[in-house]
């Protein structure tokens, strides 16, 4: 038969040992320690103030795979569209243009450029040089220069040079670079 003294002595321990803890944690929550319930619910709010802070600051790391993939699509889509793969193109484009806001074209040299070791140039490019004297009047050069400025393929207008006559139109010497993408001529 079970020892019911000894039984009672071990209920009475348990319950002593959880009086204990039980005073032992209404001890911790009255005391300044932990706080009051206002610096407690302060403390809670600004961690979700963090919370949100961090969650701001990570959101463009969302889906950075995707973006990643859909950035080289972007610069493959950039060199197809603005680089073209053949000189007879950009000799196209550039007498397009000049001819389609009336001007002249009395000379024009189109050459790869030779790349220095220094020149930042991705490896898909090529460097491409046009010296062309442009002649036409004052508003139709301008027009020139803003249309091979907004066009859809690339022209880097280096240098231009005005020579005027008394009587005529005006003389433009004109330096434009462009790149070839490479593989291409």
């Amino acid at each position: 038969m079970p020892d019911l003294r000894q039984t009672r002595k071990k209920i009475k321990t348990a319950l002593a040992i959880m009086l204990g803890a039980d005073l032992v944690a209404a001890a911790i929550l009255i005391s300044p320690l932990v706080g009051s319930t206002n610096s407690r619910r302060q403390q809670l709010n600004d961690a979700w103030t963090q919370l949100r802070l961090k969650t701001r600051q990570v959101e463009p790391l969302r889906n950075l795979p995707q973006k990643v993939v859909t950035a080289h699509q972007q610069v493959a889509d950039f060199y197809d569209k603005r680089f073209p793969a053949q000189d007879s193109q950009i000799a196209t484009e550039f007498q397009k243009l000049a001819a389609a806001e009336g001007v002249t074209m009395d000379h024009a040299n189109y050459n790869v450029k030779v790349v220095r070791e220094k020149d930042a140039i991705p490896e898909r490019l090529q460097p491409y040089e046009i010296e062309a004297d442009l002649a036409g009047s004052y508003v139709s050069l301008a027009r020139f220069i803003n249309a091979l400025e907004r066009d859809q393929m690339f022209f880097d207008i280096n240098s231009v040079t005005l020579a005027s006559e008394q009587a005529g139109p005006i003389k433009l010497q004109m330096k434009v670079e462009t790149y070839l993408r490479s593989g291409a001529r």
